[in-house]
């Protein structure tokens, strides 16, 4: 996905681009002062907005929400069913090993709530806390995304205004004029693509990866209380699939995650695709 978004992004780019190569050389659309007023305000307005803290998180959580694969649900769902029949097999207390395996931070804190005992009411609690503040922390960085946004166009108006009072100015000189009209009609323009073309997409990429975490971390919660309950794991299974789509409802597929049964001293540091030699199904139903 990570890949064919990046071709598309250069595809659509390299048209962007060839709308202004169309009506003449690029060159003409770049002017070092409209740049300097619209990225130098912008930034400098963002300082006096937001902590420097508050600025480096939003950078790196951007560049995290591009660069790192993100599980699918139905990866959870294999996990959490793979959980599930180990639990059912040798008990809650088999499922701490789990906790050091797992690169979900999340189920890593669902699983230790597990194996520590907690009643199934406080399981729930503190991870249902655990996504409202994760959903209070992005939506505070969305807005320091999109409040950049807004400040772009702003700051390009500003260096728009800066042109046409040097141009004012210069009435009766034609050099002056020259050198001011780039300025008032640039700096509207890298307002516009910055604003546009940059941070809100980075915005909008933030809010839709977001909401899909929070639907893994609902699939994880619903799973790790199951497994506390002791549900039978056909039903837990059944009851996963209403996170799927129908393309991708399980049938038949192997869980992804190690099950002691099956020669468990041999399975450590390998790829959970290759630790498993029965289907789901019939690993379901030695567990029912």
């Amino acid at each position: 996905m990570i890949i064919k978004n990046i071709l598309g992004l250069i595809l659509c780019a390299g048209l962007f681009l060839a709308g202004f190569l169309i009506n003449g050389n690029l060159s003409f659309y770049f002017n070092l002062s409209g740049l300097l007023i619209v990225i130098g305000g912008t930034f400098a307005a963002a300082l006096l907005s937001f902590r420097w803290q508050q600025l480096s998180i939003a950078a790196r959580v951007v560049l995290s929400s591009y660069n790192r694969r993100r599980k699918t649900e139905k990866e959870i769902v294999e996990t959490l069913l793979a959980l599930a029949v180990k639990s059912r097999s040798h008990g809650v207390l088999a499922l701490e090993e789990e906790e050091d395996e797992t690169s979900s931070f999340f189920l890593r804190r669902a699983l230790a709530c597990l194996v520590d005992g907690y009643r199934t009411d406080q399981i729930r609690e503190i991870l249902n806390t655990e996504m409202y503040f994760f959903r209070l922390r992005r939506d505070d960085i969305e807005r320091v995304i999109k409040s950049i946004a807004d400040y772009f166009p702003t700051f390009g108006i500003i260096g728009s205004v800066v042109g046409l009072i040097t141009m004012l100015s210069g009435i009766g000189d034609t050099a002056v004029i020259l050198k001011a009209v780039p300025i008032a009609l640039t700096s509207t323009l890298y307002g516009l693509i910055l604003s546009n073309f940059v941070f809100l997409p980075f915005a909008a990429n933030l809010k839709e990866r977001t909401n899909h975490e929070l639907l893994l971390q609902k699939i994880i919660t619903e799973g790790i209380i199951a497994i506390d309950t002791e549900v039978n794991p056909v039903i837990l299974k059944t009851r996963l699939d209403s996170f799927l789509t129908p393309s991708e409802r399980l049938e038949g597929l192997a869980p992804a995650a190690p099950i002691e049964s099956q020669n468990e001293g041999d399975f450590r540091g390998r790829h959970p695709s290759e630790k498993i030699s029965l289907t789901l199904d019939e690993r379901l139903a030695k567990a029912a």
